[in-house]
């Protein structure tokens, strides 16, 4: 492939996407380990970015998602002109292939998504048959035009700060000495990604009975389903809800000491795979076709009903039986070989 000595990275808009967007900076740094790689993306993806070591500056994108502001787009791509040889943009919308062509790069490189010609001059039909996983179609834009991307030739690996993971730890007041399972039981798609909370309760008392404590993760937009666990594990008080209580940073640095992660399928779910934590994934409405955990220390339940995946937000039928069967216990058979593993 060709080398290219400064490459402007348009990056996804959502935390599991950005965590698996690390497969490609790598890719990226393998076939050319002295490219400098920076990443145009929400300010709020600046933490996870800082912990990808292949990225050498977080670039903000100051529009938010779905916002068109040509002027502004204008104007951020004249200020990054004469900068980089290579642009790669990964998501397939119009407007975002419009900063790396106000800013005049070179070889811009992305899939056809919305009538992209002209905007993007190394524009790639995409093959799902051939790159199935989203990592592999954000791999295969890195390598040339029709090269076969391997499932397992990478994977993201989030560094952590130690420091700020212990002072963290001591800051929310959970034990040093106790094993600790996070549980993940928001989802920003909608309800039907999101396992019941009598189930995440029962999974919690199962554990905090066994000596365990529990750290239940989340932002703010998670408090009511996070209050819901709680309350579900008996209020126990080595059951600690953090919804709202970390900022992402924190929350990737606490995430690394758990013993243990059951997640829905989740950004959070993503980053602890990064982690490589023990970790299962409960899958309903949704597939781990595309988005699968990337680590060897996760596992998955997947629901077999044949409504599912139905891929909607609620349950078209009503009951989320696709979620509501998949029970407590069959998680645990799960999780426990992971952590004696």
């Amino acid at each position: 492939m060709d080398k290219v000595n400064n490459i402007l990275v348009v990056g996804p808009a959502w935390v599991g996407d950005m965590v698996m967007s690390q497969t490609l900076y790598q890719l990226l740094r393998q076939h050319n380990p002295h490219c400098q790689i920076d990443v145009l993306a929400p300010a709020w993806s600046e933490p996870l970015l800082a912990r990808m070591p292949e990225v050498r500056h977080a670039l903000n994108m100051p529009l938010g998602h779905g916002a068109l502001g040509i002027g502004e787009r204008r104007r951020l791509g004249h200020s990054l002109r004469g900068r980089y040889d290579q642009a790669i943009v990964l998501p397939n919308s119009f407007k975002s292939a419009l900063v790396p062509w106000f800013a005049g790069i070179p070889r811009r490189t992305g899939w056809r998504g919305e009538m992209r010609y002209g905007l993007l001059n190394d524009l790639r039909r995409l093959d799902e048959e051939r790159y199935p996983l989203m990592v592999q179609q954000f791999m295969a834009l890195g390598l040339p035009a029709g090269e076969p991307v391997a499932r397992d030739a990478h994977q993201p690996a989030l560094q952590v700060d130690a420091d700020q993971a212990l002072a963290c730890r001591n800051h929310l007041g959970l034990a040093p000495d106790l094993p600790l399972l996070a549980l993940c039981p928001g989802a920003e798609f909608g309800p039907a990604k999101r396992w019941p909370e009598r189930h995440f309760g029962a999974l919690a008392r199962h554990y905090l009975e066994r000596g365990w404590q529990v750290a239940l993760f989340g932002s703010a937009n998670d408090k009511a389903v996070t209050e819901s666990v709680r309350e579900q594990a008996g209020e126990h008080p080595q059951c600690f809800d953090l919804a709202g209580k970390t900022a992402l940073a924190e929350a990737v640095d606490l995430l690394s000491l758990a013993d243990a992660v059951v997640s829905n399928d989740s950004g959070l779910m993503h980053i602890a795979a990064a982690l490589h934590r023990p970790l299962v994934v409960v899958y309903g409405a949704t597939s781990p076709r595309f988005t699968p955990p990337l680590s060897a220390s996760s596992d998955m339940l997947v629901s077999d009903l044949e409504c599912a995946p139905c891929f909607a937000r609620d349950c078209p039928l009503g009951h989320q039986d696709c979620l509501q069967k998949l029970s407590h216990e069959a998680v645990i058979n799960r999780l426990d070989p992971l952590v004696t593993r």
